[in-house]
């Protein structure tokens, strides 16, 4: 072996290579690698002095098929690394091996550095810092100081006590780590927006008080910016363009130790009884499309690891430029050694998948039973945890077709609420009120067989209008993206009420605020698991941006005068924002109370034979059960329905979409003795005066608002 400056050498036994452990382990008096490279003809490794451009670098001289390892005596944790890999240019035939270009390691658990942008960072010969250039030709010039680089770690699987909350129990948080934080006043300013401060007493109390069970984060995957929107001046701010799948991203860490960080966090989740589930990117990396910036993947195995149409053109599904091959062994084991390092060592409760049929599709389609689901339905302890699919990509859709134990994003339940809130009102029109039924009852004719919690009901996520903006705004303002406003969808199905943008006129405001809690009533009394988007219970704006990905907080001038501040959210109790804290929780307790069993299995409308009443019964204005044939009445624009919770208990919902009071008659003596109102949308919580009625008595529904009735049986 050679003497390395400035490392320790030991004599120590070295133990026999594992090929079941790819990456960097440390094992005694120094850390072994070991990389898949196929069409390599030679792998070095390169060691960085801390703060330093020196490097050093050394083969990995055994080789086992298409693995390469080797033992590097006296390199321990924290050692910054990378690899060259020597072999063919004949980007003709797929091979882009070019030595000139520090490669992370994809196995890697920690990042350090930055990207920046230069023409050195692609394999190809460029002119410019995005890429412009001649395919054809490999670039000479060095990329190391211009691109991240791995950092050995030695982090083990840990014990992990999950709260293993039930799926009918789940009330999910979608948020971002940064902009949770960020403005809360509580935590020291140094430890804003990062991992620590999600564990921070205040927040975890914040949780716990809406009655949220299961924290959802935005990726926390490292990941980069890419070339093209830093040439705007801006940045990605979701964090969806991962370059290394199991490192957490260190932008994100308060402490020089984002893993320990982390699994304290968590730890601290769990001891509360909350859990927390990862947003995770596997679909795509951030070296783009064949013009991009060689980082990782690309240049160990450029045909192994992603898909293609030809050599000279990658199979792109996810509209990101590239598109992950999980067909390929390797590519898969890679992914599920991710999923299990998230899991066993940081100790995350579950996934959400993005875009996850990119990920499984064959070679031509979707496949929803692909190697990639049954590798993780097979996994024992994958298996386990809470599994999400987000069922769509950029040119396929399978929502209902993933089996059991995965979950999915069900876009048809936020479509039709807000068609009936909201759109049905902007056109002045109705689409009438089945297709709201069936999302409501649990979306059986998507999920049937599969049960109603099948579902992630949502109103809201990351991308697209926040709570607040879909009442006040009907066209996108995406123009902070530098994009001219062509991106984000056009199809957002929401209502100005009358006015575009904020108003000071008091009735628009009142509007606006009751379809807000409207919108949640829904959400939080429908069969399904329900999703809330970080800041819809208080109102938060990103001033009518649909696609609010591309921004920089830290330019704070711009970024808060084009977004609204709506970057993170707002702990202070501003009286001029819409608050709806007091709604979410007393529509959970409801929820917790009276629907919890109920809401887990699919209603059928069958008669029960103890009481002979229905497990829900659907109703008209005027007290009577609705008739099949009447569900065909598009112009209809109210619903309402009794739920029967138990033997001596029922709930008793109207909704009213229309710009009219409507007179209802409640439900005769044969459904219940008694109704008592416990939530009306048209009125803040604090305000609510509950009323007692009998049954066949009248009440009175306000524009655009939902009564909730407790409906008690003597």
């Amino acid at each position: 072996m050679t003497y390395i400056e400035g490392i320790e050498w030991l004599d120590s036994k070295v133990a026999p290579f594992d090929s079941s452990q790819l990456g960097a382990h440390v094992t005694n008096g120094g850390t072994r690698f070991a990389l898949w490279a196929p069409t390599a003809e030679l792998v070095e490794v390169a060691l960085f002095e801390e703060g330093s451009q020196k490097e050093i670098r050394l083969p990995l001289e055994e080789r086992d098929g298409p693995i390469w390892h080797g033992f590097i005596p006296g390199v321990s944790v924290g050692q910054s690394y990378g690899y060259r890999i020597h072999g063919p240019w004949q980007p003709e035939l797929g091979l882009r091996s070019n030595p000139n270009k520090l490669l992370i390691d994809p196995y890697s658990h920690s990042i350090t550095g930055e990207l920046k942008n230069s023409p050195e960072i692609y394999a190809h010969q460029s002119i410019d810092e995005i890429g412009t250039g001649d395919l054809w030709i490999e670039d000479l010039r060095d990329s190391a100081q211009f691109v991240p680089r791995s950092v050995v770690t030695d982090a083990k699987p840990q014990s992990i006590k999950r709260p293993d909350i039930p799926w009918r129990q789940t009330v999910i948080y979608e948020a971002h780590v940064r902009g949770l934080t960020a403005k809360n006043p509580e935590i020291p300013e140094a430890e804003r927006g990062t991992y620590k401060a999600l564990a921070h007493p205040s927040v975890i109390a914040y949780l716990k008080k809406l009655r949220i069970t299961t924290l959802e984060l935005l990726p926390i995957q490292a990941f980069l910016t890419e070339p093209v929107i830093k040439a705007r001046g801006r940045e990605n701010y979701w964090g969806y363009n991962p370059i290394a799948f199991s490192a957490p991203h260190r932008g994100y860490a308060a402490t020089k130790n984002p893993i320990a960080e982390l699994q304290e966090t968590i730890d601290k989740f769990h001891e509360s009884g909350l859990e927390i589930i990862l947003d995770v990117v596997y679909n795509h990396t951030a070296e783009a499309g064949i013009s991009g910036p060689t980082l990782s993947l690309k240049g160990l195995d450029d045909a192994t690891y992603y898909r293609h149409i030809s050599p000279m053109e990658y199979e792109d599904v996810t509209g990101c430029g590239n598109t992950l091959d999980t067909r390929n062994p390797n590519t898969l084991r890679l992914v599920i050694e991710s999923l299990r390092w998230w899991s066993d060592v940081i100790g995350v409760d579950g996934f959400r998948f993005d875009l996850t049929t990119a990920i499984s599709r064959s070679e031509n389609q979707i496949d929803t039973n692909s190697e990639f689901i049954y590798a993780i339905n097979d996994d024992p302890v994958l298996s386990k945890l809470k599994l999400i699919a987000e069922p769509w990509d950029t040119k396929g859709y399978a929502l209902g077709h993933f089996p059991n134990p995965w979950r999915e994003w069900n876009d048809a339940y936020r479509d039709s609420v807000r068609q009936f809130w909201l759109a049905d009102s902007a056109s002045n029109s109705s689409s009438g009120v089945a297709r709201l039924a069936s999302r409501i009852a649990g979306s059986d004719d998507i999920f049937g067989g599969r049960g109603p919690t099948s579902s992630v009901n949502f109103l809201t996520a990351h991308d697209g209008f926040t709570l607040a903006d879909l009442v006040t705004y009907q066209q996108k303002r995406n123009e902070p993206n530098l994009e001219d406003n062509r991106d984000g969808s056009d199809h957002n199905r929401s209502w100005n009420c009358g006015f575009e943008g904020p108003t000071d006129d008091s009735s628009i405001i009142e509007l606006r605020a009751r379809l807000q809690r409207s919108l949640l009533a829904t959400l939080l009394i429908s069969a399904g698991i329900p999703m809330i988007t970080m800041g819809d219970e208080n109102g938060r704006s990103q001033a009518g941006s649909n696609n609010a990905y591309s921004l920089n907080p830290n330019l704070h001038g711009e970024s808060e005068a084009n977004f609204n501040g709506g970057w993170a959210l707002n702990w202070s109790q501003d009286e001029h924002l819409f608050s709806h804290e007091d709604s979410i929780t007393s529509l959970l307790e409801i929820r917790e109370r009276y629907l919890s069993e109920l809401l887990s299995s699919f209603f059928t409308g069958s008669v029960s034979l103890e009481n002979r009443r229905k497990d829900i019964a659907w109703f008209h204005s005027d007290g009577l059960e609705m008739k099949l044939t009447e569900w065909q009445d598009e112009s209809k624009r109210y619903l309402a329905f009794l739920m029967d919770a138990t033997k001596r208990q029922g709930l008793y919902v109207v909704l009213n979409g229309s710009q009219q009071e409507i007179e209802f008659v409640l439900p005769n003596a044969f459904w219940g003795d008694t109704y008592r109102s416990i939530f009306d949308s048209a009125v803040k919580i604090d305000t609510l005066n509950p009323a007692l009625k009998k049954p066949s008595d009248v009440i009175l529904i306000s524009p655009s608002s939902v009564q909730i009735w407790f409906v008690n049986r003597n």
